[in-house]
């Protein structure tokens, strides 16, 4: 198994956080659809020393997801319209769910539906096959994704205030944390934020892809067999950073996961500072599985350099 620098970084800096009731090691977290259904990314590094593992989006049931192609690469990032294709929550449980347990992750559930009554239907999936409670449990909250844009000609819950409060509220009987992820795409970002705290949320996660559309121009169709898609990469963190600053402002109480573009340790510093408690490394997984315990190392290192003995110090730094 390769070894990372967690055990001295924790001897210089103090990386410890928490995202509302969940206390982490560090604030590192793999994104979701970054390193597959969890244990995979496990060949490259020690998956108990990310702060969290988030996996792939989960739905009640098998979903086939969209057609190919379904990745296209870009200057600042990629675009993607995988489609959320996943076994369902019942097989992911039963295949994937035991790997992580061995390898001591901290699990956070990614769920999903196309209805309210498919993310309550996923909720009870997942207390039904994967209970809380159990000594064995690695599962530390569950996050409720409100805002995918790969699903063609579906309402986006995200940008909806009233829509996202009803799927927080449906999924209620979960015994587990929430973290309701939010969208960039809509000038009602903090109020769809509000709504869902005042549903129930824990905190919210920000955010996920902005929507694109790119033209093959040999064949003068859209390069992804969905259509338009979802960007993200470097390109993406201004934006991130936008949505993390503007929510926190309005709701400094409300924790936050920060997520886009994070692929060094000043583009993980800038989320913090703008109100995040943890961050989330996504496209940077494809072109390096260690990705996410490079950008720790690079932020224990800055912090070291920079007279910071804790990364409480920095969460919401930036704000007067």
């Amino acid at each position: 198994m390769p070894t990372s620098g967690a055990q001295r970084r924790t001897n210089v800096v103090d990386l410890t956080t928490a995202v509302g009731a969940v206390g982490l090691p560090n604030p590192g977290m793999c994104a979701p659809g970054t390193a597959g259904h969890g244990a995979e990314l496990g060949a490259f590094v020690d998956l108990a020393q990310l702060g969290a593992v988030v996996v792939k989006s989960l739905s009640a049931g098998p979903w086939p997801g969209n057609p190919a192609p379904r990745v296209h690469p870009l200057s600042t990032g990629m675009i993607n319209s995988v489609g959320l294709e996943g076994p369902g929550i019942a097989a992911w449980a039963h295949d994937e769910l035991p790997a992580l347990r061995r390898a001591q992750a901290r699990v956070v559930v990614s769920i999903w539906g196309r209805s309210v009554e498919d993310y309550a239907a996923a909720a009870d999936a997942l207390a039904e096959h994967a209970p809380a409670g159990t000594a064995s449990d690695p599962i530390v909250a569950v996050e409720i994704n409100l805002s995918c844009p790969n699903l063609a000609g579906k309402k986006m819950f995200a940008h909806d205030v009233g829509a996202a409060a009803d799927v927080i509220t449906a999924t209620a009987g979960l015994a587990y944390p929430r973290w309701a992820k939010l969208s960039p795409n809509t000038d009602a970002l903090v109020a769809v934020a509000e709504a869902c705290a005042g549903a129930g949320a824990d905190a919210v996660t920000l955010t996920n892809t902005l929507l694109g559309l790119v033209i093959d121009t040999d064949s003068r169709r859209p390069a992804l067999g969905g259509g338009g898609g979802g960007v993200s990469g470097p390109g993406l963190g201004p934006i991130a950073v936008r949505a993390v600053w503007e929510v926190a402002r309005a709701m400094p109480e409300l924790p936050i996961v920060g997520v886009g573009g994070v692929h060094d340790a000043n583009s993980a510093l800038q989320l913090l500072m703008a109100g995040a408690s943890a961050v989330q490394v996504g496209t940077a997984n494809f072109a390096d599985p260690r990705a996410t315990i490079r950008v720790l190392d690079e932020l224990a290192s800055w912090c070291d350099s920079h007279g910071v003995a804790t990364i409480a110090e920095l969460i919401g730094a930036a704000h007067p």
